[in-house]
């Protein structure tokens, strides 16, 4: 509060104190977007993660300005089905969104789809939107192979973001809306499991959009 005939070097302390009190209270937000397999998956893996303030799905490494869904489905735009995440850096870390996405959200060793879903619009992809997310997931990749973590190659492509597409709204947040649609049962609760038991301290539950 700036007292009453407060002279300007008062006023203009009081207004930095009280911008520097806003800036503290606003948590720093990074983004990541990843692609792999029906983004319905994805997104919800990572509204459980801990430190994710959003997972939005859209549509991501193609040529066609605006897609729809349909367009997206026939595999010709060049677009992948991808979720952009926005999280607090101080409570996890671009390495431990790597960790969720390789090791639980989706396989990156299958070519041309994830599981049911087959096409280039479900393909594997880390877009990266600067050099250090770039050499942060190369060397998780190398990392990964090294120990042979996974029996094939990872076919994962690494390409920088250009422009995301939020898809349309009957897709946000869809496992959360939908929890007992047979493609969430069977294929992507699971996935949220294995996260409960091999991340504890990474998980939790949604905040309700």
């Amino acid at each position: 509060m700036i007292p009453r005939m407060a002279g300007p070097l008062a006023i203009a302390a009081a207004l930095t104190l009280t911008l520097s009190a806003a800036a503290r209270a606003v948590p720093p937000q990074a983004t990541a977007v990843f692609a792999g397999g029906c983004f319905w998956g994805i997104e919800g893996v990572f509204e459980h993660v801990k430190g994710v303030t959003s997972a939005v799905s859209g549509y991501a490494g193609g040529s066609v300005v605006s897609p729809t869904y349909e367009q997206v489905s026939t595999g010709a735009t060049g677009h992948a089905e991808s979720v952009r995440v926005t999280y607090d850096p101080t409570q996890v870390s671009y390495e431990q969104l790597l960790e969720v996405f390789f090791t639980i959200a989706h396989d990156p060793t299958q070519v041309g789809g994830q599981g049911p879903d087959h096409g280039t619009q479900y393909r594997s992809i880390v877009f990266y939107s600067d050099t250090a997310q770039r050499r942060a997931v190369e060397a998780y990749v190398a990392e990964l192979t090294r120990k042979k973590v996974f029996a094939r190659p990872i076919v994962t492509e690494i390409v920088p973001v250009t422009v995301f597409y939020e898809a349309e709204g009957y897709h946000q947040n869809y496992m959360a809306r939908h929890p007992q649609a047979r493609y969430i049962v069977y294929h992507d609760a699971p996935k949220v499991a294995r996260l409960q038991k091999q991340f504890p301290a990474l998980y939790r539950e949604p905040v309700p959009n």
